[in-house]
């Protein structure tokens, strides 16, 4: 079961940068701060508006392990406790990064301030949390891991130092991944994300600098935690890297269903998630979009989704799809420039509404395919790459006009004129035929190998894709700083790295729409 939860580097990829990892589950980080600065740096809060860099800035880094990542087998009792436990660890981490952001001058002054201050307590306060975790399993029955008591201790990097250890992380998710494999679009056509026709392959990957240590200790952004010019690439300069679809089977699954549900102009947002962390109010630490069903959030349940209505054109499709904002960092602010998962967490600027969100739904390249069950939930990609590295990483950014070239996982583009900058999704087509979810929310299901077959008795399901088109004014770059940027929100200290989108679904239908959308795929049809 366990490879099922890894897939190969994906053939779309560019991987421009080396420093990027990842796990959207709760309880690791890497955080990134402005580790000394000097006297005429401004810093009125924690995260500011536009803030005085000084060239000479250092930064550190404090490299939390994943815990979430560990547990694969938390009994089903005991999940919703261990999910608000995961939760606090995540809490935990912004906390002390909050720390970090706003103790520069003790740091300069007391170099053990950092280890005395920060890193002693933060071990002190995950390793109550992991006692709890290990209380909430056993009590039901079942077994914790045996060493969940060595994931208390965080570690401080100095900062001539993140640049090489950034870019060991990045190689390590890369490792972690092999090659070959297509990255959610194997199952379909070989990562082929038919939703906007764009070829999804490739796999060359571009020489570039790491973003370990930032332009020199400065991790950029309007609110100080990225992005960074490092995280752009003019995408008219950027590697062709799409390959061609491989040949499809005689009985593949060849048709698409299409879903339409609008770009969330109504605004339905919140920093919750109810799959990860359902119970915990502001369990994301960054903002969503919603769109499909109406009443997602923390407190949500399957009792209730039923009973959310729906801004899907089909009002048969309840179902939850649902995305971190994208705002543009131009020294402007939004409704939650002072809220949690806002401003307060490091995600500043306009938030951005796409323009066009495509959602569509389509089959395998090797068979049929089987219904989706009711309330099936998947996460694709990682909200925490900056941690983990690439193997769950599944972010693809391009522009119009080049999605059949070039698809960018580390940078994100700076798009021509008249090119807008897109955002796709290829969710894992594999089921494990039983549960609509699991303990860490991603061995119930798998991608497809780069054959297209599903694995170990998994079955194929319709292949979720989403294409996300927003009208964005491009950046530039002067001097080695970008200005007018765009990016994804995120946890804070992930840096708002291109690699850490993500995307999450749950399928909630009625009148039979699940096995519609089978028969169509399956049939060769083109429904909607």
């Amino acid at each position: 079961m366990g490879r099922n939860t890894r897939k190969r580097r994906s053939p779309l990829a560019v991987k421009v940068t080396a420093a990027s990892a990842a796990l959207a589950l709760g309880g690791g980080g890497l955080i990134w701060a402005n580790f000394y600065a000097s006297a005429h740096e401004s810093n009125n809060d924690a995260w500011g508006g536009n803030r005085t860099k000084a060239t000479a800035a250092q930064v550190a880094t404090i490299s939390c392990p994943d815990v979430g990542q560990k547990l694969t087998n938390v009994p089903d009792k005991a999940r919703t406790d261990v999910a608000g436990e995961l939760s606090n660890l995540d809490r935990q981490i912004t906390e002390a990064y909050q720390r970090l952001a706003t103790t520069r001058d003790a740091q300069t002054r007391d170099a053990s301030f950092v280890q005395n201050s920060i890193l002693q307590p933060l071990k002190e306060r995950r390793q109550n949390i992991l006692d709890r975790i290990k209380l909430e399993i056993t009590r039901v029955g079942g077994t914790a891991p045996g060493d969940l008591d060595t994931l208390a201790n965080c570690t401080g990097t100095p900062a001539d130092q993140t640049n090489a250890g950034g870019q060991q992380g990045g190689q390590n998710g890369g490792q972690q991944q092999g090659g070959g494999q297509q990255q959610g679009g194997g199952q379909n056509n070989g990562g082929q994300q038919q939703g906007g026709g764009q070829q999804q392959g490739g796999g060359q990957q571009q020489g570039g600098q790491g973003n370990g240590g930032q332009q020199g200790g400065n991790i950029g952004g309007q609110a100080g935690n990225g992005p960074v010019a490092a995280d752009f690439v003019d995408i008219t300069k950027a590697q062709p890297n799409v390959q061609a679809k491989p040949r499809q089977a005689r009985n593949a699954s060849r048709g698409t269903f299409t879903t339409r549900c609008g770009v969330n102009t109504n605004k339905n947002h919140n920093t919750d998630n109810v799959i990860v962390a359902p119970g915990v109010k502001n369990g994301a630490h960054h903002l969503h979009d919603y769109v499909g069903n109406q009443k997602i959030d923390a407190f949500a349940s399957n009792n209730t989704f039923l009973q959310g209505g729906t801004s899907c054109q089909n009002k048969s499709d309840l179902s939850s799809y649902y995305w971190p904002v994208v705002r543009v960092q131009d020294g402007s602010q939004d409704f939650d420039q002072n809220n949690d998962g806002g401003g307060k967490e490091g995600n500043v600027g306009k938030i951005l509404t796409p323009v066009q969100a495509q959602i569509k739904y389509v089959g395998s390249p090797t068979g049929k395919v089987v219904a989706m069950p009711q309330f099936l939930r998947i996460i694709t990609g990682d909200a925490k790459t900056t941690t983990n590295g690439l193997a769950n990483a599944n972010a693809h950014w391009s522009c119009t006009g080049f999605e059949n070239k070039v698809q960018l996982t580390e940078q994100y583009p700076i798009c021509p004129q008249g090119s807008k900058v897109v955002r796709s999704f290829a969710f894992q087509s594999c089921w494990d035929g039983q549960n609509a979810d699991s303990a860490n929310h991603r061995t119930h299901v798998a991608f497809a190998d780069a054959g297209g077959n599903c694995q170990n008795g998994f079955k194929a399901i319709p292949q979720l894709t989403m294409r996300l088109v927003y009208d964005i004014a491009p950046p530039t770059i002067e001097n080695g700083q970008v200005k007018n940027a765009y990016a994804v929100d995120g946890f804070p200290e992930q840096l708002h790295k291109p690699s850490t989108d993500h995307d999450d679904f749950i399928s909630i239908t009625k009148n039979g729409l699940a096995n519609k959308i089978a028969n169509c795929v399956n049939r060769g049809q083109n429904c909607s």
